[in-house]
């Protein structure tokens, strides 16, 4: 039993972070922010809270608004035995599945389908910090180092500025828990005579990682795997390893295939090569923020709403505690082994490329598929993960050194690594002493945030100072390492309470009078706002409210550019558009918005344009009914081809007042200025997959349906496969024969 003892210590430790959840019934999601930020909800809480409920950490909206909508969204699907394919109710129409994000087949989704949503999703967030613990400590355990290096390890990965950052995610540090089991299973199919099973092991390792639903993380993960793979090839050299490597990747990725298949698809089809904008500030690790592997807050917090450094935190931050730094540091100089020279490399690759160095840039010159999508800052992943392996391996080789009564053996030499830090953090006390001096544009304020956040790393290098010059000479490793994993406890879970909020289970995405009204009212219709604090992106597909709206990584470069447009009030397609993933149009008075069946508006202003009428209000928030929108599905007389887009943006806007009679085609030259019979068109049924419209018209007609055209959608009218036309630039056209007819639109997974 004392060699599982291991399992319920992360145990222990794990429920001890999560002491909130536990005990006080708080979720370890964000969903302060929902109602702390943005309207309705505000509105909904005004009598309890004037001025607003407040928040702890404004940087971590985008679980809320992306991860936690798109996978209860697959999860509902996927309960009622549907593929979840399609989302209706963001960007007019939007691959799910293929955004990667949604993550539905991930094995630990299995958690969502036997309890509240809401609770399943706080166990898959607490469920990282356990697996992550639990898998790195196998791996340096399998390397043949200590149980209190291994245990040191683990929690220093498990808790350092990467996991934290990304904790409430549910997604990023979901990819990344797998990298050790991954490693683990390497070795043992080399060195383990049971190379069957922790093959099949490894495959699953690997799929579960790339199912975990972050592409830039399965990306790193997979260079790492296959790095180290032939890294131990070199070690053994026997070809019957080139063998296993190929029983590996083949069956991963055919397995795997039902998630990268469309997802590459979307991406091609999406805007995503010229919505990223790498020269901005922020894109790398700016060098000054290596400050943080010794001092987190430096600059400041976002959860203290003292933070002064450049955007963002999150991305930024690679801390793993004082101890660790001193023992990577250690390790990377005095440990002569291969393990060492593969870690230090991936250590300090991951710096070169996360930094703005010339070789970082060069994906983004070049524009390297998919590598020039990836924000390089994600590679804290590969750096922080490496320090604690370089760490742990350092601790495990300091303890295991002998002394003598003169003192200078190995051990001595962590004291260099020792002085290397004090000088760091000498050289910041002097700077926070005397910045306003030698820098005038940091104020004071600044500096006196950073003097105070460098209190509690100058105490825990003390403290670490004297455990190591005690241990040189007591031969007490299991006091020791007591010791130093007690105070690396202290010192990361410090760091991760301080940056991740629990907030009441009532706080998210309630029910009020505007969603309420929305979630009842006749469908399908769509939204829009006014303001980008009321409803955001992405909330309402919690609601099952359809909006013009949507906020992810992937979208479509034809609704980019036709939203583009329709804010700026002009056929001018050209990028950049003015919006950043975040497509959140404002324009109401565009009469596209007639088009993208816009009929309720959320605004906080008073509008008196005609056409517009007030159904509701809630608080500082109105809600106006279009009068003026066009049904989803309805007949036109007349339709003109356009030979390309940029012709049909210019048809689109000259016909902007004609759009319930005329439409603008793409790739059907031979129904050029062709009239059509006008007949009836009822939607029967209308899901995420599927919609089923009756019609009737005397001769032949041309039927609009005004969702995201997709190349995955298809028609059959009465069973019979019929052709979808590109229509007003963005949206569906099909001609349908005379008589009475059943329409089918119908998803597919290619």
């Amino acid at each position: 039993m004392k060699k599982f003892v291991f399992i319920p210590l992360f145990l222990i430790i794990t429920i001890i972070f999560f002491y909130p959840t536990f005990l006080k019934g708080l979720l370890p999601i964000p969903s302060d922010t929902v109602v702390g930020l943005y309207h309705p909800f505000r509105d909904f809480f005004a009598n309890q809270f004037p001025n607003g409920i407040p928040f702890k950490n404004f940087l971590l909206t985008d679980p809320v608004r992306q991860q936690y909508p798109w996978k209860e969204l697959s999860i509902s699907l996927l309960k009622i035995n549907e593929l979840p394919l399609w989302n209706p109710f963001n960007l007019s129409g939007t691959p799910l599945l293929a955004n990667f994000q949604s993550s539905p087949f991930y094995i630990l989704n299995i958690m969502l389908f036997f309890m509240p949503f809401k609770y399943g999703w706080s166990l898959l967030v607490i469920s990282q910090i356990f697996l992550s613990c639990l898998f790195l400590y196998l791996y340096l355990k399998n390397l043949k180092l200590s149980i209190g290096a291994s245990i040191f390890g683990a929690l220093a990965f498990s808790f350092s500025g990467f996991s934290i950052a990304w904790l409430e995610w549910g997604t990023i540090l979901q990819t990344a828990l797998w990298l050790p089991l991954i490693l683990y299973s390497i070795d043992k199919v080399f060195f383990s005579k049971k190379k069957t099973f922790y093959l099949i092991l490894l495959i699953l390792s690997l799929c579960f990682s790339l199912f975990a639903g972050h592409p830039q993380l399965s990306f790193y993960v997979l260079i790492f795997f296959v790095a180290y793979f032939f890294s131990r090839f070199l070690q053994q050299r026997k070809k019957e390893f080139i063998l296993i490597f190929f029983y590996t990747v083949i069956p991963f990725l055919v397995i795997t295939s039902i998630q990268w298949l469309p997802s590459l698809q979307f991406n091609f089809l999406s805007a995503r090569s010229i919505d990223q904008n790498w020269q901005i500030e922020g894109w790398f690790i700016p060098w000054q923020n290596l400050i943080q592997f010794i001092a987190p807050d430096f600059f400041g917090n976002p959860a203290t709403l003292n933070y002064w450094g450049i955007w963002n935190y999150g991305e930024l931050v690679n801390y793993l505690g004082i101890l660790p730094f001193i023992f990577g540091v250690f390790c990377l100089f005095y440990r002569k082994d291969r393990k060492t020279l593969f870690f230090g490399t991936a250590f300090f690759l991951s710096l070169i490329f996360s930094l703005p160095t010339i070789f970082a840039k060069l994906p983004y010159l070049f524009k390297v598929p998919l590598i020039s999508g990836f924000q390089p800052t994600r590679l804290n992943f590969i750096t922080d993960f490496s320090m604690a392996v370089l760490a742990a391996m350092g601790i495990d080789y300091f303890a295991k050194q002998k002394t003598d009564s003169h003192f200078y053996k190995k051990k001595k030499n962590v004291f260099y690594p020792v002085i290397f830090t004090g000088l760091i953090l000498v050289v910041l006390w002097v700077f926070v002493l005397k910045g306003d001096l030698l820098l005038k544009q940091i104020s004071s304020s600044d500096l006196l945030v950073s003097k105070n956040n460098l209190y509690l790393p100058t105490l825990i290098f003390l403290v670490s100072i004297l455990i190591l010059f005690l241990s040189v000479f007591k031969k007490k490793k299991e006091i020791f390492y007591s010791l130093i994993i007690l105070v690396l406890i202290f010192d990361l879970f410090r760091f991760g309470w301080k940056f991740t909020p629990f907030s009441s289970a009532n706080y998210l995405f309630p029910n009020t009078k505007i969603t309420t009204f929305l979630e009842k009212a006749e469908k399908p219709f769509r939204i829009m706002s006014s303001d980008s604090r009321i409803l955001p992106p992405n909330f309402s597909s919690v609601y099952k409210i359809e909006s013009i709206e949507g906020y992810d990584p992937l979208y479509l470069l034809r609704y980019g550019e036709l939203i583009a447009a329709m804010e700026r009030g002009k056929p001018d397609i050209s990028p950049p558009f003015g919006f950043n993933r975040i497509i959140t149009p404002h324009n109401y008075k565009s009469p596209l918005i007639n088009l993208l069946g816009v009929k309720y508006l959320l605004t906080f202003d008073e509008v008196f344009d005609q056409g517009f009428n007030k159904v509701l209000s809630e608080g500082k928030t109105n809600v106006y009914e279009n009068k003026n929108a066009l049904p989803r599905a309805f007949f036109i007389e007349q339709t003109i081809n356009a030979k390309n887009k940029q012709e049909a943006i210019n048809l689109l806007f000259k016909n902007s007042a004609s759009l319930n009679k005329l439409a603008i085609v793409e790739g059907a030259s031979n129904i050029n200025l062709k009239n059509w019979t006008v007949g009836e068109a009822k939607i029967l049924e209308y899901k995420e997959n599927k919609i089923i419209i009756e019609t009737e018209n005397r001769k032949e007609g041309f039927l609009v349906l005004t969702d995201s055209f997709y190349p995955t959608w298809h028609v059959k009218i009465n069973g019979n496969e019929g052709s979808i036309y590109r229509t007003d630039y963005n949206f569906r056209g099909v001609i349908i024969p005379a008589g009475s007819h059943k329409v089918e639109f119908y998803n597919t997974l290619f």
